[in-house]
């Protein structure tokens, strides 16, 4: 099984507690219903949301990819963090930074082309992008 990382990160002026809040510990609520037209929805096949868990993205009918299991090794509520790994650091602004890195393991056989780590990149940006909206809209949510 061939393992693949990349690291990506955004500036954004929604406070890292409610950012984390909504994209971590909400995540399976929230985006289908802000994002339904690329995610169908977000499950959990094991565990409920803590260290151990594995969350089943799947997409809207049409994309590239049915789904995709995302393993969650740690997380830590007080420092804002998980080991999938993303982390909230505050900004001077009163916003936050958000750090993501992704570690793909790739089926035996298969093959994660430049195209397809790029597509994965600009669709989580994108994802992103979209609940910082919602929370600049909604104030009053996670806070």
């Amino acid at each position: 099984m061939a393992v693949t990382c990349f690291t990506q990160e955004f500036k954004t002026v929604i406070a890292p507690l409610r950012m984390f809040r909504a994209l971590i510990l909400d995540s399976h609520n929230l985006i289908p219903k802000i994002a339904p037209q690329g995610i169908k929805s977000i499950e959990f096949i094991q565990g409920e949301g803590g260290a151990v868990s594995i969350k089943q993205t799947n997409f809207a009918d049409g994309g590239h990819l049915k789904c995709f299991n995302h393993r969650i090794d740690s997380i830590d509520v007080e420092k804002l963090s998980v080991v999938y790994e993303v982390k909230f650091e505050a900004s001077s602004d009163g916003g936050c930074v958000c750090k993501m890195t992704s570690e793909y393991h790739v089926k035996a056989g298969l093959e994660l082309k430049e195209e397809d780590k790029k597509q994965g990149k600009d669709k989580a940006m994108g994802l992103y992008k979209v609940v910082e909206e919602y929370l600049a809209a909604n104030p009053e949510a996670y806070a």
